[in-house]
């Protein structure tokens, strides 16, 4: 902590985990380091699971910086194990993202690769929301992207690494802080250039100057906002702007651009940054060479790359490395010096090993594995929703019912069961059509959810009869909850529809005793079911548009309360009305 400062609160520990982030981005290590004591104490404060895991992925960065090989694993171990403690979300997504940079900076590509599919399929579960009420998880979830996209270039994955660019600057374009949308530009553009490289070197030159057009515009868009960036992400923005150009065959014009920042970052920049200045430097220096015939260029880049190499060396940019040292070797070539180009493709090779190259079968593999899983997911979620879902109303049907009754624990707690059925429905068919009526069914379904009580359940039995399932409800309550539902439906307007009379329900209920109230014998699902039915039916005899549920208990109304008759001052007393129920 710098002498005179003040301790960070654990309140500090977003905005401070912010500058650790930007500083890692930048390869900043002394910026790092000194963040990172400064927040060492709140961070060993905050109990919670999430900055636990934090503690421990910046203790793993830490380590990298020091070369500290102990350090990184031990790091990336604990984090693993604290966030087996956190619910998933986008903060858990950025650490596992975090996480797998961390892993690919220290070249190991295969705990990289799996950190990096974990964070992938977290990141496509997370829906974006309203940054304005998300507590910060849009911030968190573009993060992730951003982070993704830096794993996926390390391990020389540039279509995957500029996907996960566009995914985060699709999320940042949502935030409010005009920073987040010029950080994500910024890499996009980055990222387009980076594979515009690989398509160039592989002959596929249009692609490319496509992906460089691609990068130009996303750098304007940076430049566009009205963003007063750090100088160092300025700094690279310039590089990566002069090298698109170079990449976009404006070779001339992108050339005084380049040396101009070249010489800016040089005199002021880290020693990363130096480093990609060299290289792209270097690229369009190559490709003058080329373009003219030798044209000088060719020592001076050959020069920029050894720098380059060291400077990536260095900060254990590995992939940047192997990149300088193939290029090297391929310059030398060009320049007659077979022997120097030999000693450059051997470090080359003797770098690479093959340890990329089961990591990209690593990620090909997983990922379509995820691709098939989900698939499979996707298929079995539509078998259980059509199993257990009824396709009108949206309820669940019968035999989603079915199971939930068999798992009700009767007797242990009050529970009711309503069975509800609409009015002369087979009216309704007769005299309109059976499109209204699904109509009718379906706004009665809706009715039924709407006005039931936060934890009761509905179901559609079959044809025109619902079942609501009333957990922890008395008979008294239930009465109560069921009149409501019949009111709910007879007030509706139906107006709209072609009726010959507004739509009722008619209720049956029925109550399981508890284990405190003496009875021969439990009572089962399927008993206490023909019950509250057998009450529905004398509702239908009473005259509709009523509730019934056993209303006598040695000649008193049960509870002191009368059957619930309809609004209307129906006789509630069974009588029938007009013939037969329906």
């Amino acid at each position: 902590m710098a002498p005179g400062s003040a301790p960070l609160t654990e309140g500090d520990l977003d905005a401070a985990l912010r500058r650790l982030l930007a500083a890692g981005q930048r390869d900043d290590a002394e910026a790092f380091r000194a963040g990172l004591d400064d927040a060492e104490p709140a961070l060993a404060a905050a109990s919670e699971p999430g900055w636990a895991a934090w503690r421990a992925a910046l203790s793993a960065r830490r380590g990298l910086l020091d070369g500290d090989r102990d350090a990184v694993a031990a790091g990336v171990a604990a984090a693993r194990e604290a966030l087996g403690a956190c619910p998933p979300s986008a903060s858990t997504a950025l650490v596992l993202a975090y996480l797998a940079h961390v892993e690919a900076t220290a070249d190991h590509p295969d705990a990289a690769m799996l950190l990096a599919v974990d964070a992938s399929l977290l990141t496509e579960q997370l829906v974006p929301t309203d940054p304005a009420a998300d507590g910060g998880s849009s911030r968190a979830l573009h993060q992730a992207h951003l982070w993704l996209s830096l794993t996926l270039t390390a391990l020389d994955l540039e279509e995957l690494a500029v996907a996960q660019a566009e995914r985060g600057h699709a999320v940042a374009a949502r935030l409010p802080d005009l920073a987040d949308r010029w950080q994500l530009l910024r890499l996009c553009a980055q990222q387009n250039v980076e594979l515009a490289q690989t398509l160039r070197r592989r002959g596929r030159a249009e692609r490319a100057r496509v992906l460089a057009g691609t990068a130009i515009a996303a750098a304007s868009g940076a430049r566009a906002l009205p963003v007063d960036p750090d100088p160092a992400d300025a700094d690279l923005l310039d590089v990566v702007q002069a090298w698109a150009m170079c990449c976009h065959d404006d070779l001339d014009e992108a050339l005084g651009p380049l040396r101009s920042v070249h010489r800016r970052v040089h005199r002021d920049g880290s020693t990363w940054l130096r480093g990609y200045a060299d290289l792209a430097l270097a690229r369009l220096l190559t490709r003058l060479s080329q373009e003219h015939n030798g044209g000088g260029g060719g020592e001076e880049a050959a020069d920029l790359l050894v720098d380059a190499s060291g400077a990536f060396a260095a900060t254990a940019d590995r992939r940047r490395y192997r990149q300088c040292l193939l290029e090297l070797g391929q310059a030398t070539a060009a320049m007659g010096r077979p022997a120097e180009a030999l000693y450059w493709l051997d470090a080359y090779r003797a770098d690479t090993g093959r340890a990329h190259a089961r990591s990209r079968a690593l990620w090909a593999e997983m990922f379509v594995r995820r691709s098939r899983l989900r698939e499979v997911e996707r298929q079995a979620a539509v078998l259980r929703r059509h199993a257990l879902e009824d396709p009108l109303t949206g309820l669940g049907n019968r035999r989603s019912a079915e199971r939930r009754l068999a798992g009700l624990r009767l007797g242990a707690e009050p529970l009711s069961l309503a069975v509800v059925d609409v009015d002369r429905f087979k009216e309704v068919n007769d005299d309109t059509s059976h499109s209204h009526g699904d109509e009718v069914l379906r706004r009665v379904a809706g009715l039924l959810r709407e006005h039931s009580r936060a934890d009761d359940e509905v179901y559609r039995w079959a044809g025109d009869e619902f079942l609501v399932v009333l957990p922890t409800a008395t008979q008294q309550q239930a009465l109560a909850a069921a009149e409501r539902l019949r009111a709910a439906v007879a007030e509706a307007d139906w107006r709209d529809l072609p009726l010959s009379e507004p739509i009722t329900v008619s209720i049956g209920v029925a109550t399981a005793p508890t284990a405190e109230e003496e009875r021969a014998e439990p009572v089962g699902w399927r008993s206490l079911f023909d019950t509250a039915d057998l009450h529905l039916f004398s509702a239908k005899r009473g005259g509709r548009n009523r509730v019934r549920a056993p209303g006598l208990v040695d000649g008193a109304p049960a509870d002191g309360a009368p059957d619930a008759a309809p609004a209307d001052g129906t006789p509630a007393d069974g009588t029938p009305v007009d013939g037969t129920p329906s």
